[in-house]
């Protein structure tokens, strides 16, 4: 899990991986055969340790548009990190469509590696957590990790104690929760002979794991996951022991993986190959999706790798790397449906050179030419990234049922996305088109005889329907306004009137029925425009079907998103109108706008800013961006991590409780961060007040600005 390693160059992924390609050699083929399907996607890659921290931290748009799938989160009231509760953070988690919350349990206690106060101390701990998971809402969800690196902590070259001790844990937990799910033995490497012993004292124990686990952590990941897989299957085809889930609950290296998609694309087709589960290593700080989002709600240049596998849709599809243990990997999918097969890949020998790709793609049934759009997303860092960039896009002959698509100057670091569809395009991809984005209820792409359309099609299926959705995500620089132009088509219809109306949500939550101005016909388009306040970083804009009449029956096209601008009404925190109560204090920092910020908020009830005055001309719901500083350190493991606290305030607004929001740390008490909430309020003037009367203080505020959410 956490315990140190030492560094490891970022710039190679190990010289063992494969040969250098020769200057005059033909380029690598990375292919892919449409017509062997290997299952239904899993998207198990993408799972997290310690990635979510609290309510909103991270944001839950930020998390949805993954398909997440497994996180590992601390015990309920563990120690040994200041957030990340696993019962905590899973209602958002659910909401978000994720499956498994498994709970590290030997968190409880506080220092790593975790103090060994004996079984009889320990059993107690287990009892009162499992009675915790018993009463909650989420129990169905949860799987229970009684044991963390056991190779290494309590257990170091003591396999017997271990088994022994697993023996009584487990059958205490199942004593309490029949129904429970247990993971292990979560050893911090592969272990083949130990893997072997264990699992055989499980099953003649009668307490074998429901999911198996361990960590691949460490450079012989790339040249041995299949050997490891296939070795544990092994074990259970010998021992008679029915097939178990595979969890790896913490991957990638202590250094060069976190945040770098052109690594990062190995581990996820490797996991996906193989099916199983994996959740992204802890080694910076928590509730950060483990490097994938920075600032909470602001992308990484690994977040879109991992956006698109949750894009896969259909089937995965055989694809054969240039070497199997090299560095070029991808995973594929088909959708038949859709028309449409995606590929995404990456890695290079050297993560910081370039490298050229033979793309084959074999079995093409879409007809005998196809459009193929290449998109391409760097790395960042830690630093936002704007997003994917147009690689290449062009047209291909199918010739013996399949198509070349020579790439060259790929970035190591980088990863890409192929799109490949029916030769229907008419323009160049450069909007956000609605044939590429998730579709829900009865959307559809057909690849139609219809003309007038941009990109390579559109979505159709709203007419008769109270579900068709098409689903954007979009990238904003800056909190603010955006024009968000809806390009689409609504012809004549049976029994539908001649203008029409779609229902726009944003980040999940209605904003408006768009008005639609009816065209002649359903090759004529036309473009509604409607100016929203979008928060920096990713947000998602759902275009759907919502009556019964079919008011809404139309085709959309495609999202336009440019910069505008609107009344943003701006309110210091230190201004002589407000109220500070108890130990609230205006305190001078330059890097504060108006070069001071409000702290000492919160940690009881009487120590509270009050906004006073605040006007808006109508009532309704608003935006209101936050600005704050918060870098508390809190108690926890004294290790290399930082255990970040994320504060919460408690908003009343106009004297009624309007809710609790958490803003996540922004490393360092002068680096301001912004937290955009939504707030309803009245006609005229309005009073906010933040406070917090736990022990736990209110981020240091700078100002809040109000907006409202379309104009």
């Amino acid at each position: 899990m956490r315990h140190m390693r030492a560094p490891l160059a970022a710039l190679t992924l190990l010289a063992v991986l494969a040969p250098a390609v020769p200057a005059a050699a033909a380029a690598p083929q990375l292919v892919a055969d449409l017509a062997v399907s290997t299952g239904a996607l899993r998207y198990g890659a993408t799972g997290f340790l310690y990635g979510l921290g609290d309510e909103g931290i991270p944001d839950e748009t930020m998390l949805a548009a993954l398909k997440p799938q497994v996180t590992a989160q601390k015990a309920p009231d563990g120690l040994q990190h200041p957030n990340g509760d696993a019962l905590k953070i899973a209602p958002m988690f659910k909401r978000t469509g994720g499956r498994d919350i498994q709970i590290y349990m030997q968190d409880i206690y506080q220092q790593w590696p975790y103090e060994n106060r004996g079984l009889a101390d320990y059993l107690a701990k287990v009892d009162t957590m499992t009675r915790q998971v018993v009463a909650d809402p989420y129990r169905s969800s949860y799987v229970y990790v009684p044991f963390n690196e056991p190779d290494l902590i309590w257990y170091q070259n003591n396999l017997t104690g271990l088994i022994a001790d697993w023996r009584t844990v487990v059958q205490r937990i199942r004593s309490i929760d029949p129904r429970a799910r247990v993971a292990g033995p979560n050893f911090a490497s592969y272990r083949a002979a130990d893997m072997r012993a264990f699992m055989t004292a499980a099953r003649n124990n009668g307490v074998l794991p429901d999911v198996t686990t361990w960590h691949e952590l460490g450079d012989d990941f790339f040249s041995g996951w299949y050997g490891h897989h296939d070795d544990y299957r092994a074990i259970e085809r010998d021992l008679g022991i029915s097939a178990r889930p595979i969890s790896i609950n913490e991957y990638g290296r202590f250094s060069g993986d976190l945040g770098v998609p052109g690594n990062l694309v190995q581990y996820v087709t490797r996991f996906e190959n193989s099916k199983v589960d994996g959740c992204l290593a802890y080694w910076t700080t928590a509730g950060g999706l483990n490097d994938l989002v920075t600032r909470n709600n602001q992308a990484t240049g690994a977040w879109w790798l991992y956006k698109w596998y949750g894009d896969l849709t259909g089937n995965t599809v055989a694809v054969t790397p240039p070497a199997r243990n090299g560095p070029l990997q991808g995973v594929a999918a088909l959708d038949p449906a859709k028309k449409q097969a995606r590929l995404v890949f990456g890695g290079n020998l050297d993560v910081n050179g370039t490298y050229a790709t033979d793309v084959v793609v074999r079995n093409v049934t879409f007809g005998s030419r196809v459009h193929v759009t290449v998109w391409g997303v760097d790395s960042s860092g830690l630093n936002p990234n704007g997003g994917p960039y147009l690689v290449t896009e062009g047209d291909y002959t199918v010739g013996g049922g399949q198509i070349t698509v020579p790439l060259s100057g790929l970035k190591g670091s980088s990863a890409y996305q192929m799109i490949v569809t029916p030769d229907t395009d008419r323009t160049t991809a450069a909007r956000y088109e609605a044939e590429y984005a998730a579709l829900g209820g009865t959307a559809r792409v057909t690849y139609g005889s219809n003309t007038g359309y941009s990109g390579t099609y559109f979505t159709e299926g709203y007419g008769a329907s109270t579900n068709a959705a098409t689903k954007f995500v979009v990238t904003a620089a800056n909190d603010g306004y955006y024009n968000v132009g809806l390009r689409y088509s609504a012809g004549p219809y049976s029994g539908a009137p001649a203008n029409r109306s779609a229902r726009i949500a944003l980040n999940g939550t209605t904003l408006t029925d768009l008005a639609l101005p009816g065209t002649a016909d359903w090759n004529t388009w036309n473009t509604a425009t409607a100016r929203v306040f979008l928060k920096a970083g990713i947000n998602r804009i759902d275009v759907s079907a919502y009556a019964t009449d079919d008011r809404d029956a139309i085709n959309v096209d495609y999202l336009d998103v440019t910069p505008a601008t609107g009344t943003i009404t701006t309110y210091q925190a230190e201004a002589s109108g407000n109220v500070l109560s108890g130990t609230a204090v205006a305190v001078n920092d330059s890097a504060a706008e108006g070069g001071r910020y409000v702290g000492w908020l919160g940690a009881g009830a009487a120590n509270t800013l009050t906004f006073t005055n605040v006007v808006v001309p109508t009532a309704g719901r608003y935006r209101m961006v936050v600005g704050y500083a918060n870098g508390e350190l809190g108690p926890g493991a004294t290790n290399y991590n930082s255990n970040i606290v994320d504060r919460y305030a408690d908003l009343t607004v106009n004297g009624v409780s309007a809710g609790r929001t958490y803003y996540r740390n922004t490393l360092g008490w002068s680096n301001y961060r912004t937290r955009v909430v939504d707030v309803t309020l009245a006609a005229g003037a309005n009073t906010i007040r933040f406070g917090n009367a736990s022990a736990g203080y209110v981020p240091n505020l700078d100002y809040i600005r109000i907006a409202a959410p379309i104009v």
